[in-house]
C-alpha cells in the first residue's frame, strides 16, 4: 500500500482504476456517482459517454474481449443498472472480464424503497461472478483489487459493485493498492505430452477450441500444433478468429447454423480434445451431438476454471489450465507417429464445400456481399455482429485471417454489434471496423450513432433490411406456418438516419452496387451506414420463406 492520503471516495475509486491500468471507461452519467465523475475529471482516463446503459455495458464487454482486461462501466442506480443488465449477461455467457460500477442510494435510506432503490445482489446474483456493495469508503482499494482479480481469474466474467453516493462523497485517509497480482503459469510440458499420447490411441480425434484466454500468439501456437500433428480443429461458437481459417487443418466452427457435415464429424469422432471451450449448448447443438449422460467418444477437457470441468460432460481426463498456456505447450511437441491425414483432409474438404456461396433470392445477395468483404478487407479488419439469421452469412462465408478480428456475443444478444463496433473503432482507430446488423438488431442500439459522432468512432455498419425479425419468422413458419404474428417491422430510412447524425449513409438495392458504396463509405472519413434492401424471401443461407410457407 502507498502512503495514505485524504480523498473523497470517488477520487479513491478512480485512483485505483489508474493503478490497474484502466485507459477508458464507458458510462451514462448519473447523480448517484457524481464523486466518481469528479475523480475522472483529471485522471487521464477517457470517458466514453453513451446514450443508453445497454450500449455502455456492451462496449465495455467488447473492450474486455479485445484487451483481456476488464471493460469498466459506470451506470446510475435503478433503471441505469437494469438497462445495463443485458451487457452483463453477455459478459457472463461469453466469459468476458467486466466491472460494472453502479451508483446506489444513500446508505441511510436503504430498505425504505427510496427513489430508484434496487437490491443489486438480488438483481445481478445470477448474471455476474460477484456482486457486492461497498459501504466503507476506506475499503474501496480492497474491493477494487478483488473486483479485478475475480473478473480475470479462472473463467473470466462480470463483477458488479454497488457504490452508495454518500460512501463515494465521504472522505477517507487510505492508501492505494499496489496493482494487479502477478500470476505465474505452470509448466504444462508433461501434461501436453500426455495429451498427445492420449490422442494417439484414437483414429478419429477432433480438437475443439474456444472460450476465453486467447491471443495472437495462441492462434499461431494452435496453427503450429495442428500442422505438426495433422489434426483437424473445430472452433467454438463465435470464436472463429482463434485460428486462421485458411489453415489446412481448420474444419469450421460449431455455430447455430452449423455445417451438417461438421456436426456429423463430431458424432463420428472417437475422441475430443476440448481446449478452453465449455462445450456448451450451441457447440453441441442443444447437447444432441454428444449425450451428456452417455458420450459416444472419449473426452479430454482443458479449462482454466476447475468448476467447469465435469459441469455438464464428465471427461475421461480433466486439466485445470488456461487455453493459451496449454496450447503453447502443445505447439512445442514433436510429431506423433499416428497418421490422421485422411481424417483431417476430409474435414477440410467439408469446410471448403460449406463456404462455397449458395445462391439466395433477390437483387442483393448477402452471400456475395460477405464474400466480397472477405476477399477485399484487410486481414486485420474487425467484424462485429449481434444476433439474427443475417449473422449466419457472416459465419459461413467470411474467412477470418487472424486473432482479434471477430467481436460477437456467444449469448446471442441482439443489438451487440454496433456498440461493439464503436468500442473497436475507438480502441483501434487505424483499423477497418465493419458491423453487420439486421434491421431489428441495429434498431436496438442505433441511438449510439450519437456516441460514435461524439467520440470519433468510424465503423461501417451494413444493415440487412428485410422488414422483419427474420430468425423468429423462420421458426414461426416451421411451427405455425402461415400464421404471421409479431415478426414484422416498420423501418426508417437507415441511410438518412446516419446522415442525420453527421455520418455517411447509402442504400444498396443491387449486389453490383455494394463494392462502390463501401469504397465511398470508407473514404468518407466518418462512421457510415450502408443499408441493403434484401429479398423478403431470403430467410437464411439455405432457407427461403416460399420454401417454408404453407401452400
Amino acid at each position: 500500500m502507498q502512503r495514505p492520503t485524504t480523498r473523497h471516495g470517488g477520487q479513491i475509486l478512480v485512483d485505483q482504476l489508474v493503478r490497474f491500468g484502466v485507459r477508458r471507461v464507458f458510462s451514462v452519467p448519473g447523480e448517484s456517482f457524481l464523486a466518481a465523475l469528479d475523480g475522472l475529471y483529471d485522471a487521464g482516463i477517457h470517458n466514453i459517454v453513451c446514450r443508453q446503459e445497454g450500449g455502455v455495458a456492451m462496449m465495455a464487454d467488447a473492450y474486455g474481449k479485445m484487451t483481456g482486461q476488464p471493460g469498466v462501466a459506470f451506470v446510475t442506480r435503478g433503471p441505469g443498472a437494469t438497462n445495463a443488465s443485458a451487457g452483463v449477461h453477455i459478459a457472463m455467457q461469453d466469459s468476458t472480464p467486466m466491472i460494472l460500477l453502479v451508483g446506489q442510494i444513500r446508505s441511510e435510506d436503504r430498505d425504505r424503497e427510496a427513489f430508484q432503490e434496487v437490491d443489486y445482489k438480488s438483481l445481478f446474483g445470477g448474471l455476474a461472478k460477484w456482486v457486492t456493495e461497498v459501504n466503507h469508503t476506506a475499503r474501496l482499494p480492497e474491493y477494487i483489487a478483488r473486483a479485478f482479480h475475480v473478473a480475470t481469474s479462472g473463467r473470466p466474467g462480470p463483477v458488479v459493485l454497488a457504490l452508495p453516493e454518500d460512501m463515494l462523497s465521504a472522505l477517507a485517509d487510505v492508501g492505494d493498492t499496489t496493482g494487479p497480482i502477478a500470476m505465474l503459469a505452470p509448466d504444462l510440458t508433461n501434461v501436453a505430452k500426455d495429451a498427445l499420447d492420449w490422442l494417439s490411441e484414437f483414429k478419429r480425434p477432433l480438437v475443439v477450441v474456444g472460450g476465453p484466454h486467447w491471443s495472437p500468439q495462441a492462434a499461431l501456437d494452435l496453427a503450429r500444433f495442428a500442422a505438426t500433428q495433422n489434426l483437424p480443429v473445430a472452433l467454438g461458437f463465435r470464436r472463429q478468429d482463434y485460428l486462421d481459417n485458411r489453415h489446412p487443418n481448420y474444419a469450421g466452427d460449431l455455430n447455430v447454423g452449423v455445417n451438417a457435415k461438421l456436426a456429423q464429424r463430431v458424432r463420428d469422432a472417437d475422441a475430443l480434445l476440448v481446449i478452453g471451450s465449455r462445450l456448451g449448448d450451441i457447440e453441441t447443438q442443444g447437447y444432441s451431438l454428444i449425450d451428456p449422460a452417455n458420450p459416444h467418444c472419449a473426452i479430454m477437457h482443458i479449462h482454466a476454471d476447475a468448476d467447469e470441468l465435469g459441469h455438464v460432460y464428465q471427461p475421461d481426463i480433466a486439466v485445470t489450465a488456461d487455453a493459451v498456456s496449454f496450447t503453447r505447450a502443445l505447439s512445442k511437441l514433436p510429431v506423433s507417429d499416428t497418421d490422421w491425414s485422411d481424417w483431417t483432409k476430409s474435414a477440410r474438404a467439408d469446410y471448403d464445400t460449406w463456404k462455397t456461396p449458395q445462391e439466395t433470392p433477390g437483387n442483393v445477395r448477402l452471400e456475395q456481399v460477405i464474400t466480397w468483404l472477405s476477399d477485399s478487407l484487410p486481414d486485420d479488419a474487425i467484424l462485429t455482429n449481434g444476433a439474427g439469421n443475417y449473422a449466419a452469412f457472416l459465419h459461413r462465408y467470411f474467412v477470418y485471417k487472424q486473432h482479434g478480428t471477430q467481436l460477437a456475443p456467444t449469448s446471442g444478444s441482439m443489438g451487440y454489434g454496433f456498440p461493439a463496433a464503436i468500442s473497436a473503432s475507438i480502441e483501434h482507430p487505424d483499423r477497418t471496423v465493419v458491423c453487420l446488423a439486421g434491421d431489428g438488431c441495429f434498431q436496438m442500439t442505433c441511438n449510439e450513432l450519437s456516441t460514435a459522432a461524439q467520440h470519433g468512432a468510424k465503423p461501417i455498419v451494413v444493415v440487412v433490411n428485410n422488414g422483419r425479425y427474420g430468425t423468429i419468422r423462420m421458426h414461426q413458419e416451421k411451427h405455425y406456418p402461415g400464421r404471421v404474428s409479431g415478426t414484422m417491422l416498420a423501418n426508417p430510412d437507415f441511410a438518412a438516419l446516419a446522415r442525420a447524425y453527421g455520418g455517411h449513409g447509402e442504400t444498396v438495392k443491387k449486389t453490383a452496387d455494394f463494392a462502390d458504396a463501401f469504397t465511398r463509405a470508407k473514404a468518407s472519413g466518418t462512421f457510415a451506414v450502408i443499408e441493403l434492401i434484401v429479398s423478403k424471401d431470403a430467410l437464411s443461407t439455405s432457407l427461403t420463406l416460399s420454401g417454408l410457407a404453407a401452400p
